[in-house]
């Protein structure tokens, strides 16, 4: 029991961790945190995988998942670091030997499933994560970051997400982003 109630200990952490790119390149005051983020998709992916038919519960698994290891790297912005993959491989490691060894293992699969990118569910939670961040984008503009400021997410987001549902969704946040 204590290596869980280690291991929650650090993924609590992701509470106070800002996403650095709303605060760098947009210039949001008080951006939202990883955790936030990470509720946003995981939401997204129950939604959309009990939709489709896919392992809902995987697909929530790894939105959880997806950003856990910022907890010891912080919320590297593309092209920050050119280790990012290995420091986030040894992160997720670190953290996931606190549990208890069937669970670490499963979880290590779903996250290496996720950052494949090959499975059904691991596609569509990858997706999730660049229409989340629009979703986002769009409650800033909302709050009156400029749109200027946005564009460069939408548009990061935009070359993602190849599902004409999620395209279709994307659209109308991307609308409410940039106008």
């Amino acid at each position: 029991m204590v290596g869980i109630k280690d291991f929650i200990t650090e993924a609590e952490k992701l509470k106070d961790e800002p996403r650095r790119g709303w605060k760098f390149k947009a210039r949001v005051k008080h951006p939202e945190s990883v955790a936030d983020h990470t509720y946003g998709v995981a939401i997204l992916a129950m939604l959309f995988a009990d939709e489709r038919g896919l392992d809902a519960e995987k697909c929530m698994k790894m939105a959880l998942l997806h950003d856990l290891s910022e907890v010891i790297t912080g919320d590297l912005m593309p092209g920050e670091d050119s280790n990012k993959r290995v420091e986030e491989d040894k992160a997720i490691r670190k953290l996931l030997k606190m549990l208890p060894n069937n669970i670490s293992k499963q979880y290590l699969a779903i996250w290496k499933e996720f950052n494949q990118g090959k499975s059904k569910e691991a596609k569509l939670v990858h997706e999730l994560d660049k229409l989340e961040m629009v979703i986002q984008a769009s409650r800033y503009r909302r709050d009156g970051i400029r749109k200027e400021l946005l564009a460069r997410f939408v548009n990061s987001a935009s070359i993602k997400i190849s599902d004409r549902a999620l395209k279709r969704m994307f659209e109308d946040f991307a609308a409410a982003s940039l106008n």
